[in-house]
Order: C-alpha cells, then sequence, then structure tokens
C-alpha cells in the first residue's frame, strides 16, 4: 500500500495511491488518490468517497515526525572511506529536527553559513507505533513502512563543528517522499535494494541496501535501546558512496526500486 500525503490546493489530506507501477515503483499515468479519514497512524486505513488523479494532486512529505528524525552515520562502507572516516563498531546516531522535513519538489534552501552543500540518497524507514527496547527479530513489527530520504549536509560544517546538529539540522536539510509503501517485504533488503542519486540527470550515487553495515532491524533495535520511537518518526539508513556538492539550481532526484523517486531543487535562501 502507498500512503501519500497531499492537497489540491486547500487544507493537506492522506490517500491511497493506487493502480499500476513500473519497475520502479512510479506509478502509471492513469494512477488515483483515494482519500482517507486521517492520517492512518492514528485512525487507520479508513478510505472516503473521493479520489483524484495522481497527477492533479500536489505530493507533501508523506509524514510529519511529531518527535525526531534519527540520521545513521557511516552504515556503508565506502561512504565512510570516501570521507576518511572509520566503519563504527555500532550505528552511530544524530539527530534532525523535524524542521528540516520537506516534501517531493519543495526547495532545498542554500544556507548562507556553508560553501559545501551536499546531497546522500538514502532509504528512511517510518515508525509505526510507540516502542522501547526492540529486539532484533520483532524490529518489522513497529516498522509502518518505507520512504525516501535526502540528507542533506552542509560538509563543511560538519568537519569544523565535529558534530552533526548544525550540519544536517537546517531547514529543508531533510526531503521526504513521495509516499510510504507499507507492502514492501523486509526480507528483500537482504537481497539488496538498489539506492540511485541523480544530480541535474547524471548517476552520482549507484548503490544497494545489502551493502548496510547495520541492517533495518538491527538499526530499530538499536535507536529503540536508547530512546523511545513514536509514530511517525522516521530512522534514516545512511547513504551510500557519491556523495557530493550541490549549486543553486541544481536538480536532485533518489531513487529507490521499489519505491519511486524523490526531485528537489537547490534554491537560493
Amino acid at each position: 500500500m502507498r500512503i501519500a500525503r497531499f492537497t489540491t490546493g486547500e487544507e493537506p489530506m492522506y490517500g491511497v495511491v493506487t493502480g499500476e507501477v513500473d519497475q520502479f515503483g512510479q506509478p502509471e499515468e492513469d494512477a488515483v488518490v483515494v482519500a482517507l479519514a486521517g492520517d492512518p497512524l492514528y485512525v487507520g486505513v479508513k478510505l472516503l468517497d473521493q479520489e483524484f488523479r495522481l497527477a492533479d494532486v500536489r505530493l507533501l512529505a508523506p509524514v510529519l515526525p511529531r518527535s525526531k528524525v534519527v540520521g545513521i552515520g557511516r552504515n556503508y562502507a565506502a561512504h565512510a572511506a570516501e570521507l576518511g572516516n572509520d566503519v563504527p563498531s555500532e550505528p552511530m546516531m544524530f539527530l534532525k529536527p523535524n524542521t528540516s522535513v520537506v516534501g517531493p519538489g519543495d526547495p532545498v534552501f542554500y544556507p548562507p553559513q556553508t560553501q559545501d552543500l551536499q546531497y546522500e540518497g538514502e532509504l528512511a524507514v517510518v515508525i509505526g507505533r510507540i516502542c522501547r527496547d526492540v529486539p532484533v527479530e520483532q524490529a518489522t513489527d513497529v516498522i509502518h513502512g518505507y520512504t525516501i530520504a535526502n540528507d542533506v549536509t552542509a560538509r563543511d560544517l560538519q568537519r569544523k563543528d565535529g558534530q552533526f546538529t548544525r550540519a544536517k539540522g537546517f531547514d529543508s536539510f531533510c526531503p521526504l517522499g513521495p509516499w510510504i509503501e507499507t507492502d514492501l517485504d523486509p526480507q528483500h533488503f537482504q537481497d539488496g535494494v538498489r539506492v540511485q542519486t541523480f544530480l541535474n540527470g547524471d548517476v552520482v550515487q549507484d548503490g544497494s541496501t545489502a551493502d548496510m553495515v547495520f541492517d533495518v532491524p538491527a538499526l530499530v533495535a538499536h535507536v529503540s535501546s536508547v530512546m523511545t520511537l513514536l509514530p511517525g518518526d522516521v530512522i534514516l539508513t545512511g547513504t551510500p558512496e557519491g556523495v557530493g556538492p550541490m549549486q543553486v539550481g541544481d536538480e536532485v532526484e533518489v531513487s529507490i526500486a521499489g519505491l519511486g523517486s524523490l526531485t528537489n531543487r537547490i534554491a537560493l535562501r
């Protein structure tokens, strides 16, 4: 099930995207959105007698984290190496504020404080219920679904500060979308799901979730051993190698097999 958050020009709504999808998870031209009675995280999936052509609505960030976005650093060995870092012995966590979240098509603003703004395409996990100390073997029970993220990073500020809060916490630094896929088989991640990032149409990242140092269940277990996870919280699972700079006017597209694509343009703040 593909759950979207969208607007027709009025108040945001939730809906289920229906119709056939291609091999990349993108709906065909005749896809529609069937409206829901409210946020399915809290009221369940209650279909209304309203539907809209997907092409006629504006997609928004599919989830607004009430609490937090938890990032995982250096979860791909090749990415750690390209920045001159060692692979951590346990998941390296950081937080992005929920005010950093934007949706598909929204601008990512280039702050004046940085001279090195970079993309990081990632698989994102959306938590479905309140949980703490989740065993690895039960991690999938608390996952609502998966979406796509761009963990935008001011790389020079990350080096300067020695920690990640400012470098990854600016408004618009966490694009999410285009929807949440709830029925994706988590076991499929063991075989690897392709994660690609395109900068102005050129492939700049091309990796697989099979290369994660810590897989999704391990990440959920680790994070929940430290902090309570709430419905709508998001875990970013790390980025493959190939990170690099973006400039004002650039278009960045993150594509994950089975999930679709998330596209944003860089704008001057």
